[in-house]
């Protein structure tokens, strides 16, 4: 798994997650032996459908299941790495597609925008006079 950061100006960036085949085959095998052993489908007896059938109904589903975890976790675990502070949470691009074939699996790309919190420094000391503001309350208001 690859996480590619961008930087787009002082505030925005772009995070590219580029997850392989071998980050995310594992976990969707399992998952889908688990709907194996649960299903139940006329014509077979439970926990007895073939794999291949298991695949074909619930694959697709499963696999983007799986790819979504394991994109957040990535991102999160970049974001805490490197230590980057965001504004909120990434934010899939909408102009751009996900590259990948859920049909076909093989190699994914994801790309998240994300804000960047600003470096403020306000200079404050003892000199600094500020005018306080006591509203009266009367009845009317």
């Amino acid at each position: 798994m690859n996480v590619i950061r961008e930087d787009i100006d002082a505030l925005n960036a772009l995070l590219k997650v580029e997850v392989k085949p071998e980050d995310y085959q594992d976990k969707v095998s399992k998952t889908l032996n688990d709907y194996r052993k649960k299903a139940n489908l006329p014509g077979f007896r439970p926990g007895h459908v073939p794999l291949g059938l298991i695949k074909k109904q619930y694959g697709p589903p499963v696999l983007a299941d799986e790819l979504n975890k394991v994109v957040n976790q990535s991102l999160q675990k970049f974001l805490s790495e490197n230590q980057v502070e965001i504004l909120g949470n990434p934010i899939p691009k909408e102009d751009e597609e996900v590259k990948g074939d859920f049909t076909k699996p093989e190699t994914f790309e994801f790309t998240y925008q994300i804000g960047l919190v600003p470096n403020i420094k306000v200079a404050l000391s003892a000199k600094n006079k500020f005018d306080y503001v006591k509203v009266k309350v009367d009845k009317k208001l």
